[in-house]
């Protein structure tokens, strides 16, 4: 998978998707609450003051997806010929450019609203509905942005660091933008459900198996090495590279951008 593409599924536009099983996502916190514990934690890290209950849904999420995300990625990738792959990606990645024009304009970043306009209408038309990224290939690129991003922009404080059931690695801010990144999110307003459903599962099957290679890389304690680089990698986000080069775009352990994402899916 791309950079774009990789970066963008783990955005908020994954919560559609889940929907209609929050009443489900909702019991299995309660029983998680009552057993969550901080072994294996070490010292208690400030920006996880959480760590116990955060743990407990991290092993819910890890369970999930090892019996049944994890498997249906690997057999979507083996049935799929990587040109299919690659143009499933870039549908689902055009589709968030319509997130980006919004929260860019909204955080007052007109010259990133103008490209990500101009990258959906350019891919979705010349791009055959952004199955092919034409506007990567004309040098056309911006900054990924969410509304989680856009209340930072506003003054919004952080908050503790937050695991949510079935979607992975958060903060409080960044939860509290998940309705709006919801609502812009096109596959929202799909009538029809069976097409509305399968578009997300196959959304969230490609995205699971672009990261099936990078989970070689994580050391140590899973949950803490993915909390941390997660947290890392979102500031870098959110302060637009102001803190210096990206973490995560390659480093003198053949990191690339896709080798911490999979914590959604953990």
């Amino acid at each position: 998978m791309t950079r774009r593409e990789t970066v963008r599924a783990m955005k908020p536009t994954f919560a559609g998707h889940r929907a209609g099983q929050g009443l489900a996502a909702l019991c299995a916190l309660l029983l998680l609450t009552g057993c969550a514990t901080t072994s294996g934690a070490g010292d208690a890290n400030p920006d996880d003051p959480w760590e116990g209950f955060n743990r407990g849904v991290f092993a819910f999420n890890e369970t999930l997806d090892r019996y049944a995300l994890k498997p249906a990625a690997q057999g979507y990738r083996f049935v799929t010929p990587d040109p299919v792959q690659t143009g499933v990606g870039n549908f689902f990645s055009n589709l968030g450019e319509i997130g980006n024009t919004v929260n860019s304009l909204l955080q007052a970043k007109p010259g990133n609203a103008g490209i990500a306009s101009g990258r959906f209408l350019i891919n979705s038309t010349v791009g055959v509905f952004g199955v092919f990224d034409v506007a990567t290939r004309m040098e056309l690129t911006g900054r990924e942005e969410d509304f989680g991003q856009t209340l930072a922009t506003w003054g919004v404080g952080e908050g503790p660091y937050l695991v949510l059931p079935l979607l992975g690695p958060s903060t409080v801010r960044a939860s509290a933008g998940l309705p709006v990144d919801w609502y812009t999110d096109p596959l929202t307003y799909v009538e029809e459900d069976k097409v509305r459903y399968g578009l997300r599962g196959l959304d969230v099957i490609d995205t699971r198996a672009g990261l099936l290679d990078q989970e070689r890389l994580i050391r140590g304690d899973r949950y803490s090495f993915i909390r941390d680089s997660w947290l890392q990698r979102r500031r870098f986000e959110v302060n637009d590279g102001e803190m210096g080069d990206d973490p995560f775009a390659q480093d003198d352990f053949g990191f690339d951008d896709a080798d911490f994402d999979d914590a959604f899916a953990e």
